[in-house]
């Protein structure tokens, strides 16, 4: 498959080079494509270009970048080129201020979302929630004691979930459908949730997992 990534930080390496090396074809969409040569000279099956290059390339996509960059992350071109394609959201709408008592701070309410605001604007496109909720550490092939953890995803395509659960199956998460997008608001919070064990007593390394009957 052809992955589209848009960003250049951090998570949107970790995902590039993971998918890379589960044999998709990936290409980072970055505002500066020159500053990725080094990265993708050293990943095998990593591209990168300009965001709208990355939109047109991708069978799927994902939006990686920082929430409050998302909404200008998508304009122009790049929307249009993603106009009916999957797009995975992994951003959160974490404020420009400091955490509280390793309380992440969020710039949307819980009467709203992130991913909702996309979606208003950009009606062509199929976002699913997913990748907002764990560490880049732990984003692909997760070796944890308690096995398999579970990616909670939410959009109101349904089709577009099945693309993304089976991508998430492939990196070794199990994934559990939240709902349509509206469920979006309480899938981001689980960002803060995920923080607090970092910020109070830096252990990054876990990750949620979904217990049922």
């Amino acid at each position: 498959m052809k992955i589209g990534i848009l960003g250049s930080g951090t998570v949107a390496q970790t995902l590039a080079a993971g998918f890379a090396r589960h044999k998709h074809e990936v290409m980072l969409g970055s505002r500066e494509p020159a500053k990725l040569a080094e990265f993708a000279a050293q990943h095998p099956g990593v591209q990168v270009g300009t965001g709208a290059e990355a939109a047109a390339f991708a069978e799927v996509a994902l939006l990686a970048v920082k929430g409050t960059a998302a909404e200008a992350a998508l304009q122009g071109e790049v929307s249009r080129q993603l106009a009916g394609k999957v797009v995975v959201d992994a951003t959160n709408p974490i404020a420009d201020a400091p955490p509280d008592q390793g309380l992440l701070r969020f710039f949307t309410t819980l009467d709203d979302s992130l991913m909702e605001r996309l979606q208003r604007a950009h009606p062509a496109v199929r976002f699913v929630k997913g990748f907002n909720s764990v560490g880049s550490a732990l984003m692909i092939d997760p070796k944890l004691p308690g096995g398999r953890p579970t990616m909670f995803i939410a959009g109101d395509d349904a089709e577009a979930k099945q693309v993304v659960t089976a991508l998430l199956m492939e990196i070794g998460w199990d994934s559990a459908d939240m709902g349509g997008a509206v469920a979006a608001r309480a899938i981001e919070p689980l960002c803060m949730l995920w923080c607090i064990p970092g910020f109070l007593r830096n252990d990054w390394m876990h990750a949620f997992k979904l217990l049922t009957a």
